[in-house]
């Protein structure tokens, strides 16, 4: 089976060959193939080029075209408030804000995807991929979630104080954030990609009431969006630390891969979305993929696999550390291979 049919089944239930594995390889990928990660985000021939040497080399369901949270920040509002690192992703300077002055999200407008900024660089990357890599491939084109990109443009501390100083400001501008999403989804599909992953990683930091009220509705907007415009894309969605109080309110996303980080109760989280949905990921980056050996990851992902029956994917919970042993990535990636999603060893 190749890699797009092995998710396929098992987000169908449908029997497939082997567990797919899915781990989220960024700066890893980049260090693997010799490339240096300002050069990977900057380039989407580098990254395609990492990503396919890193899939080809250790057998991963995947290439992954997440890189970093500068790229629709840039597209909408320039430079200004981002830091590049050589080999680490750029990062957005608090102080320096773009949205400093809320008063400025008025004269936003949104970004053109395919009009040669760094939008339209991962979705040149996306065409490279499907060039070289073949029909079969998955490729997981990947979109900022209405928070991320929100506190990219104003500031973590900022918009947390928004939630409770000015509501109002905060709606609007996930609103603004939820079209950026939507309008940058549609021409990575039509690049090539099968999968869009959202990534909403601010999320954990906010409770249940105001993730109801506020990012609920627009995560709901943009989903159903690529559902209505593409209903056989996988919608992958990551969401980083502790999102044990969210889960009731996630299940009702129209999600066909919840891609839960390591600090959460897997076993609550199954009981939580139910037995049916795909869960992903999990595996901690930190005491078993940084920390651990070849059998305790191998370990971790068993047990992952058992607490979430066949509806499982192989993942790390987060993005694996570039300084992480190989042979641990291999041994994430051996489990997969050994098992089927119903527990039986593959043949």
């Amino acid at each position: 089976m190749n890699s797009i049919e092995r998710v396929r089944g098992v987000i169908a239930g449908q029997p497939v060959d082997h567990l797919p594995v899915q781990p989220v390889l960024m700066m890893f990928a980049s260090k693997h193939a010799g490339i240096p990660y300002i050069d990977y985000t900057r380039d989407g021939r580098k990254m395609a080029e990492a990503q396919i040497k890193v899939a080809e080399d250790f057998g991963i369901d995947c290439l992954l075209t997440c890189s970093d949270p500068a790229r629709e920040v840039i597209d909408i509002d320039g430079e200004g408030s981002v830091v590049w690192y050589e080999d680490q992703g750029p990062a957005i300077h608090e102080s320096r804000a773009a949205l400093t002055d809320k008063r400025r999200l008025k004269q936003f407008r949104l970004p053109d995807p395919c009009g040669g900024g760094r939008m339209h660089d991962r979705i040149k990357s996306i065409e490279i991929m499907r060039r070289a890599a073949g029909p079969g491939v998955s490729i997981v084109g990947w979109i900022e979630g209405p928070l991320a990109l929100a506190q990219e443009l104003r500031g973590l501390n900022n918009i947390m104080s928004d939630f409770v100083d000015d509501p109002g400001f905060v709606h609007e501008l996930l609103a603004f954030a939820a079209d950026v999403a939507m309008q940058y989804a549609l021409p990575q599909i039509a690049a090539g990609a099968d999968t869009i992953g959202m990534s909403d990683a601010a999320a954990s930091m906010i409770g249940p009431s105001r993730y109801s009220e506020f990012l609920f509705p627009q995560q709901l907007r943009v989903l159903e969006f690529i559902k209505e415009k593409h209903p056989d894309v996988i919608r992958r969605l990551h969401m980083c630390g502790k999102t044990d109080p969210l889960i009731p309110k996630m299940r009702e996303l129209p999600i066909d891969i919840y891609e839960l980080d390591f600090p959460v109760n897997l076993a609550a989280a199954r009981a939580g979305l139910g037995p049916d949905r795909v869960i992903s990921g999990n595996i901690s980056t930190i005491t078993d993929l940084l920390e651990g050996t070849p059998e305790i990851v191998y370990e971790a992902a068993r047990k992952c696999h058992a607490t979430c029956g066949k509806f499982h994917i192989v993942n790390s919970g987060c993005e694996v550390s570039p300084l992480t042993p190989p042979e641990n990535v291999r041994a994430m990636a051996q489990y997969a291979r050994d098992y089927r999603p119903d527990g039986l060893r593959a043949a």
